[in-house]
């Protein structure tokens, strides 16, 4: 797979400071407006949905996923690849 993060995203969503379930009903939401081949970028400082909920989502979709953690700003980027 194509190394996501060095890519341009398509659309970025800022879902900071939500918690479950809102930043993964929010990143469905934004994929499904995007065509195939879309590149979101998601930034997310809920643990629970960069690590488990959105990830899952994406693999069960067999959308490409790449998760960067930000350990010095405190969130991650979820960079979802629409298939």
């Amino acid at each position: 797979m194509a190394d996501l993060k060095s890519q341009t995203p398509t659309e970025v969503l800022d879902v900071l400071g939500r918690v479950c379930p809102y930043p993964l009903v929010m990143t469905k939401k934004a994929l499904e407006k995007l065509s195939s081949g879309s590149l979101l970028k998601v930034m997310t400082d809920a643990p629970a949905s960069a690590e488990d909920s959105i990830p899952r989502f994406a693999e069960k979709q067999g959308y490409g996923i790449e998760i960067v953690k930000l350990e010095d700003k405190g969130y991650w980027e979820l960079y979802i690849q629409k298939s």
